[in-house]
């Protein structure tokens, strides 16, 4: 599959790139040559590979859920630089 001068015109236009010059064909020649080893690809003979979402394995480790004593409030708060009524004081961030 091959794209021509014009199509990379459209695209630019439709991207908003404007494109001087030598760029349309400079454009058009590197994304042929994509193209061209896309092309490539798809002619592997990838049957015998299982589809998968991820190239490695990926197992999440969860710790089990426990109850346990939270931190003592005035002890949390002890080493903020501002508190107002048992609560951080942050910059306002709009």
């Amino acid at each position: 599959m091959k794209i021509s001068e014009k199509e990379v015109e459209q695209l630019a236009f439709l991207s908003r790139l404007d494109l001087q010059g030598e760029e349309p064909a400079d454009w058009t020649k590197s994304l042929n040559a994509v193209l061209d080893y896309l092309e490539l690809l798809n002619k592997l003979d990838t049957s015998a590979v299982e589809p998968a979402a991820h190239v490695l394995p990926l197992k999440n480790i969860f710790r089990e859920d426990r109850p346990q004593q939270s931190l003592d409030k005035e002890l949390v708060l002890a080493n903020a630089p501002e508190e107002e009524e048992g609560s951080f004081v942050v910059p306002r961030i709009v």
